[in-house]
């Protein structure tokens, strides 16, 4: 029954599960450390053998419900062999999965284990489980009902999706590993900890990372501009995925170039609005996504979905608004016969180019300005535009208040 389009659900593991300690003995003889030395991962305090019989997580008393449901096509859990042998167990031949790192929660020990003995990313996933003690594989129609269900009683995350396997090709894929090792900082002898400065003691930045997604219709260039600023390693904000409504569109390949997942929703496929919305806003669940960009993104979308994510959807206009509302604003300007111009980003609102404004960048009309001359200088503004409007939402350090208007948070100082 397990069918291309299946999501995946990873339950949190407590550590190595028992598994691996060829490879983790190797690694402590390496590094010189004994049993009952401090552990440099897992919480202060702990020694090196504390952390490593953390009990195992068992998953029998808030399985059984989801179980006795019927929602759960397969269950597979990571033992020895890691994520790389468990998981085809419960497959199909001709299909695969593919897993991304950066959805679940990775335990230090994992990390100090890939620095500290230069483990490769596939041996990683091939030994340990890497935070993922078990996957349930589900349809997309009962994910997120599973999802709610498992999280009463434990960590768990839509980690991956079943896809058509290539000839030759691996039956587990998984992305963005080697990063998401990095990410954890467990080599800080301190677990993560979300931190209003973004830095430990050691200076490894900690901060969690808000997942965005981007919606798309053509070249990509404010894409382009988010991507580079989601890249820098004090951003508060990691793209996960990128959707577009039209296939084959310059912008779904720079996406694909810088390693980001990618999605078309083409909306001559759909017989309504609210059906082409409701397959989006499908996507970005998938993709656990908890704000979105539209970069772009050529559709008006219903009341419905802009509901839904109130407060979690921004747009970029070229305009001053309120000045210049809806389509062709670059030559309303120049028929109004105004000096200044420019861009603006805002929260979407029902009312198009209406939502509460959180950045805005003047540019100047020069004489003799044609309509594309003006769009030229008013798209480089975008591009610095966006991305500050992306950190000050996904750093919270701009909300939309109940009222309809930006609250600005005052930035804790350390």
């Amino acid at each position: 029954d397990i069918s291309e389009g299946d999501l995946l659900i990873g339950l949190a593991s407590s550590g190595v599960h028992s598994n691996g300690f060829s490879l983790v003995r190797k690694v402590l003889e390496q590094a010189g450390l004994s049993y009952s030395a401090p552990a440099p991962f897992g919480r202060q305090g702990q020694s090196v053998g504390e952390v490593l019989l953390t009990p195992t997580n068992i998953y029998s008393r808030p399985l059984l419900p989801v179980l006795r449901s019927g929602a759960v096509k397969a269950y597979a859990h990571i033992t020895g062999g890691g994520l790389l042998e468990n998981i085809p167990r419960v497959l199909p031949r001709e299909l695969a999965v593919e897993l991304d790192a950066s959805r679940w929660t990775i335990p230090p020990v994992f990390s100090w284990l890939h620095t500290e003995g230069r483990v490769s990313e596939e041996e990683m996933s091939r030994t340990f489980n890497c935070g993922v003690g078990a996957v349930l594989v589900v349809a997309p129609v009962d994910a997120q009902r599973v999802l709610r269900q498992l999280q009463v009683h434990l960590d768990a995350w839509i980690v991956g999706s079943v896809v058509h396997k290539q000839p030759g090709a691996p039956a587990v894929m998984v992305r963005n590993l080697t990063q998401s090792l990095l990410n954890v900082g467990g080599a800080s002898g301190e677990e993560p900890e979300v931190s209003t400065s973004g830095c430990h003691g050691n200076g490894i930045t900690l901060h969690k990372r808000m997942r965005v997604g981007v919606l798309i219709s053509g070249t990509g260039t404010n894409l382009q501009a988010l991507m580079e600023q989601a890249k820098r390693p004090s951003s508060s904000a990691q793209i996960v995925v990128v959707i577009s409504n039209r296939p084959g569109v310059l912008g779904l390949k720079k996406a694909s170039l810088a390693g980001i997942q990618t999605r078309v929703v083409d909306h001559k496929l759909y017989g309504s609005r609210a059906e082409f919305d409701g397959t989006i806003d499908r996507v970005l669940e998938e993709f656990g996504v908890e704000l979105v960009c539209l970069a772009g993104f050529m559709r008006i979308l219903t009341g419905t979905f802009v509901r839904k994510w109130r407060g979690k959807l921004l747009n970029i206009h070229p305009s001053l608004l309120p000045s210049f509302k809806g389509v062709n604003a670059q030559k309303q300007a120049l028929q109004a016969g105004v000096r200044v111009t420019g861009c603006t980003v805002h929260f979407v609102a029902e009312e198009v180019d209406a939502g509460a404004i959180i950045v805005q960048e003047a540019v100047p009309v020069m004489v003799g300005d044609t309509e594309e001359s003006l769009s030229d200088r008013i798209r480089e503004a975008e591009h610095r535009a966006f991305p500050a409007a992306l950190e000050l939402v996904s750093s919270g350090s701009v909300l939309l208040g109940d009222d309809g208007n930006i609250c600005w948070k005052s930035q804790n100082k350390s």
